[in-house]
C-alpha cells in the first residue's frame, strides 16, 4: 500500500482514459470505499450506480463531458433523503451534512481508485433528467456527482499547483 501522502500526491482528475476495461473487483473495492465512509449520524446519504455497459456509457459521455469519453466505467452518486436525526441536525447547525457526506464518500472513491492504479474524474456538470431516464432513476432522486473511472493515458501525474500554506492556513498558539 502506498503512503497516504503519496497517494493524495498521485490522485488527479483524469481527462484522457486509454479505453482498457477494468476488472470489476476493482470497481467494486472502490464502491467498497465508499461504503465504509464516515457520514453525519451514520446517515449514509448515498446510493451508487456503478455504469459499465458500453452502449449506456457512450450515451453518459454525450450527457456529461467529451473528456470522459474513454472512461472504462461511470459512478453516478445519488443523494439518499436524510434520516429525521440528520435533518434535525442540519437544522441546529444550519449546514447541509449530506452533501459533506457525499463530498466524503466521493473522496473515498477517488483514493480507493488511485490505490488500484485507476484514474478518476469528477464530474459535476451533466444533464441530471436525461441521466435520470437513462438509468431508469425516479425523477424524485438527486444526482449529486459523477465519476469517470478508467486507466490514464498520462503515465506520470501533472504536477498540483496548489495554494501555499501560508494562504490557506491560520495557526492560533
Amino acid at each position: 500500500m502506498n503512503n497516504f501522502f503519496e497517494l493524495i500526491e498521485k490522485r488527479e482528475s483524469c481527462r484522457r482514459y486509454t479505453g482498457e476495461s477494468i476488472e470489476k473487483e476493482k470497481l467494486i473495492k472502490c464502491i467498497e470505499a465508499a461504503r465504509l465512509a464516515p457520514s453525519a449520524c451514520n446517515g449514509q446519504p448515498w446510493q451508487f450506480y456503478l455504469v459499465t455497459n458500453s452502449d449506456i456509457k457512450s450515451k453518459l459521455v454525450k450527457l456529461t463531458q467529451a473528456s470522459s469519453k474513454n472512461a472504462s466505467a461511470f459512478i453516478v452518486i445519488l443523494e439518499e433523503k436524510p434520516r429525521l436525526q440528520t435533518k434535525i441536525v442540519n437544522n441546529l447547525k444550519n449546514q447541509e451534512y449530506t452533501q459533506v457526506d457525499i463530498g466524503i464518500a466521493t473522496s473515498h472513491i477517488c483514493l480507493a481508485a488511485t490505490e488500484l492504479g485507476l484514474s478518476t474524474c469528477i464530474l459535476g456538470w451533466f444533464n441530471e433528467d436525461k441521466i435520470k431516464e437513462l438509468l431508469n432513476i425516479h425523477l424524485s432522486k438527486r444526482i449529486r456527482l459523477i465519476i469517470s473511472i478508467g486507466y490514464s493515458s498520462n503515465k506520470e501525474p501533472s504536477k498540483k499547483t496548489r495554494k501555499s500554506l501560508d494562504k490557506i492556513l491560520t495557526i492560533i498558539d
